[in-house]
């Protein structure tokens, strides 16, 4: 058992059982819930529409190689530059080595899962970087030094009051302080961070490949300030973000407010096409894209699990997860959780170590039903199982016992040999000890269906 399988037991038991910790997801899943149920409603066809934008990302997909090279001619012709990066080490020396030359000192960073990824800001301050996240809830992670918890919504486990300590704890606010109280205070001071920095750095929801720009989607404005305001703007991509062209946003953008945050469409939607030209008053005078792979090339060989790279990051499969919702999202030991996470995860960090989250799932198919892709996101956790005991990943003991079960269930003879006191006694040693100290193991009766079956019919012995 890898470390990280062991962590992941441990956590999941420990968040399983927090109720207080499931009361502050409950109510704020019930919000999305209620969101997502109204925002819906502007179509009229839901089906047909997630139908066709599975169509457009399988598209890109197909043909990443060639909507690759087309995003960095357009976006390089308006002298912009781009940076390529196998993995997170070789992403990281090079964003390193550009602050470096530029004896760069202050950061502002809009909220970003990719930098999450490459653990960004770890780096950054190690090299002696002041880098301020401007999202309000990456903010209030990064003052605790935690983790994002949600794709969407970083701080999802903590309730207002939550908050309110915080805030007083670190910055002298009133324990009973707002939202709106805690809101304005971090405007006022992120103004000043805005204003002062040096380089603005940025995720991208979307690279259209037509134009060579990058599509930014956010409901506070701070991504638009993070790269407008300081001279140089570094926007960071995985490769599987290419959609063919800015037509394809008019389809995109309501799908991702719907079922991100269900919106009928997202405050702020920016398209960045790269720095400052000669008739704008303003903009970086400097504009690099990062485009990481970092694993997504692995996933991308396989015939069924490459559908996960069309995921457009909006969370949904999350939210309705009754996993996720009982485990939370720290549970999981990685950037991605939930569905989605547990299907791209093994992927990037090694199926190895990682291939126990996608057997955390109950395989209800609620988040393949909510996916606005159309991922068939449970079927892909059945292949990433499939996938990793084809790689000999699972224990001697798990393979005899599925061995052995086969053997018996196959064959009626063998199911029914032994009285029940004997089979009870033998699931007890082999499923037992996987069923949890919280669950009771069902129980074989004395008398089978079979046998039941057969008497009540007056069957023949």
């Amino acid at each position: 058992m890898s470390a990280a399988q062991q962590n992941f037991a441990k956590d999941a038991l420990a968040k399983a059982f927090d109720l207080s910790h499931r009361a502050t997801i409950a109510h704020n899943i019930s919000l999305y819930e209620k969101a997502y149920a109204k925002g819906r409603l502007q179509y009229k066809n839901l089906d047909a529409a997630r139908k066709r934008l599975a169509v457009l990302r399988h598209k890109t997909t197909n043909e990443l190689d060639k909507f690759l090279v087309e995003f960095e001619a357009h976006f390089t012709a308006r002298g912009g530059k781009i940076i390529w990066a196998s993995d997170a080490n070789e992403a990281i020396t090079e964003i390193l080595n550009l602050l470096r030359k530029r004896q760069v000192r202050t950061v502002v960073k809009s909220k970003s899962m990719i930098t999450e990824e490459l653990e960004l800001n770890k780096h950054l301050e190690q090299e002696g970087i002041e880098v301020t996240e401007t999202d309000l809830g990456e903010f209030i992670v990064q003052i605790e030094n935690d983790k994002p918890y949600h794709i969407i919504t970083p701080i999802m486990h903590k309730s207002k009051e939550d908050v309110a300590a915080l805030f007083k704890e670190k910055y002298g606010l009133s324990g009973e302080a707002s939202p709106q109280e805690v809101t304005h205070f971090v405007r006022r001071l992120l103004r000043e961070k805005f204003t002062n920095a040096e380089v603005g750095i940025t995720g991208a929801n979307f690279l259209i490949a037509d134009i060579g720009g990058i599509a930014l989607t956010e409901n506070e404005g701070n991504a638009v300030m993070s790269m407008s305001f300081p001279r140089m703007h570094i926007a960071i991509a995985g490769i599987d973000k290419l959609i063919g062209s800015i037509k394809d946003l008019d389809l995109i953008w309501p799908l991702l407010a719907t079922h991100g945050t269900g919106q009928k469409i997202t405050a702020y939607n920016t398209v960045i096409t790269g720095p400052r030209q000669e008739y704008e008053k303003d903009g970086p005078s400097e504009m690099f894209v990062v485009l990481v792979d970092n694993g997504r090339t692995k996933l991308l060989k396989h015939k069924e699990q490459r559908r996960a790279v069309s995921c457009i990051r909006c969370g949904s499969c999350l939210n309705f997860c009754p996993v996720y919702k009982n485990i939370g999202g720290h549970a999981y030991g990685t950037v991605y959780s939930g569905p989605i996470g547990a299907v791209i995860s093994p992927h990037f960090l090694g199926l190895q170590s990682y291939h126990h989250l996608s057997f955390a799932s109950s395989l209800c198919g609620r988040c393949t039903e909510v996916c606005p892709a159309h991922i068939n996101l449970h079927e892909l956790l059945l292949r990433n199982r499939m996938l990793s005991v084809k790689k000999g990943y699972s224990s001697p003991f798990e393979r005899f016992t599925m061995y052995a079960l086969k053997k018996v269930m196959t064959k009626r003879k063998l199911m029914d040999m032994g009285n029940a006191g004997l089979k009870n006694f033998a699931l007890s040693k082999t499923i037992g000890r996987f069923w949890g100290p919280r669950r009771k193991l069902p129980r074989i009766q004395k008398k089978s269906f079979n046998k039941l079956w057969k008497e009540m019919r007056n069957f023949p012995k």
